[in-house]
C-alpha cells in the first residue's frame, strides 16, 4: 500500500497526551483520506514532494491527534488502497478528489452497498469531492450533487447563511459568516435526500444568482452517515478553526458520540430558491 502517515507529530505535547488519554474511553476511529486528482489538482491536496503530505492531509492528521478521536492514513493511490480488503480496516472515508478515480467496480459496489451502509461508518467529502465521478450516479447520489461550475472563485469573499446555528456541525460558524473560498453550484441536486446546513446568501454575494446554492449538508446512508462541505479550496480554510471544529463534530456524529438532526429539509431548498431569485432580481434592478 502506498499510504503516508504522519511521523512528525510531537507526542510529548501535554495537550495531545491529554487527548489520547480521553480517547481511551472509546477506540479511535480509523480514517482513510483519499486526495487523488484524476482531474484538476487543487493546491490544498498538492504534495510538495513524494515524501511530504499536502496541506489538507496534514490538517486532518493534526486534527485527529489534537482531538484524540481518529487516526488518518492518507493516499493518492485509489487503485491500490480503496479496495474491499483495505476498507475493512477503516471506519471513515474522507475524499478531496477529482475526476473518475481508478477504483475497481467491485470495490465501488462494496463501498456503496455494504461498507458505507454499516453503522459506525461514514463519508466526509471536502470541496471537489463533488467534482468526482460526475457521470456515475451511485456516487453523486451518495454525495448529494455534482459540480456544475463555480461563479464564486478562490479570490472572492462570500457570505454564507447558516440555517440552524444551534446544529452541532454549525455552531462554530454562527448564524452568518464571510469567507474567502471557491464555492460550487450543483447539478443532480437532490434536496429530498439531504439536510442542508448552510447556503450562499445571494443578497450579499457577487454574482447574485437566482437559484439556491447549498454549501454544506448531512444525510443518512443506510446506517452510515455522510457529511459534505464545499469549503476547502483555499489552503487558508484548513487553518480556519470554524471549519476544523465542524469536521470534528461530523466525526463525532459518524462515530455515534452525538446525535443530530439529519432529516432531509427540501422545504428549505424550495424557500431558498425563492430568496435567491428575489435577491438576483433586486441586484439586476440596481
Amino acid at each position: 500500500m502506498k499510504l503516508l502517515r504522519s511521523l512528525c507529530v510531537v507526542m510529548l505535547v501535554s495537550g495531545l497526551l491529554s487527548a489520547a488519554l480521553n480517547a481511551e474511553e472509546k477506540k479511535k476511529s480509523r480514517v482513510l483520506m483519499l486526495t487523488q486528482s484524476a482531474g484538476f489538482m487543487h493546491g490544498s491536496v498538492r504534495r510538495p514532494a513524494a515524501d511530504k503530505l499536502a496541506v489538507a492531509e496534514v490538517a486532518m492528521i493534526q486534527l485527529g491527534d489534537k482531538t484524540g478521536l481518529f487516526q488518518v492514513d492518507c493516499t493518492q493511490d485509489a487503485a491500490s488502497d480503496f479496495t474491499r480488503d483495505n476498507l475493512k480496516n477503516y471506519d471513515i472515508v474522507m475524499f478531496y478528489t477529482t475526476g473518475a478515480l481508478p477504483i475497481a467496480e467491485a470495490d465501488r459496489d462494496y463501498f456503496f452497498k455494504e461498507w458505507l451502509t454499516a453503522k459506525g461508518h461514514g463519508f466526509v467529502g471536502f470541496h471537489s469531492a463533488a467534482d468526482t465521478y460526475g457521470d456515475y450516479q451511485p456516487y453523486w447520489d451518495m454525495v448529494g450533487g455534482t459540480f456544475n461550475g463555480h461563479p464564486w472563485n478562490a479570490g472572492d469573499t462570500v457570505t454564507i447563511k447558516v440555517h440552524d446555528a444551534a446544529h452541532p456541525l454549525m455552531k462554530s460558524f454562527g448564524p452568518e459568516f464571510t469567507i474567502r473560498d471557491e464555492i460550487y453550484q450543483y447539478k443532480n441536486w437532490q434536496p429530498e435526500k439531504v439536510r442542508v446546513l448552510m447556503s450562499l446568501d445571494m443578497s450579499k454575494c457577487k454574482p447574485s444568482m437566482p437559484y439556491h446554492v447549498p454549501v454544506a449538508w448531512v444525510k443518512n446512508y443506510g446506517e452510515g452517515r455522510v457529511y459534505f462541505n464545499n469549503l476547502g479550496h483555499n489552503e487558508t480554510s484548513w487553518t480556519d478553526e470554524r471549519y476544523l471544529t465542524s469536521i470534528t463534530e461530523a466525526v463525532k456524529w459518524i462515530r455515534g458520540d452525538l446525535e443530530l438532526n439529519a432529516q432531509p429539509n427540501p422545504e428549505l431548498s424550495a424557500e431558498q430558491e425563492k430568496v435567491a431569485k428575489a435577491a438576483a432580481d433586486a441586484a439586476k434592478a440596481k
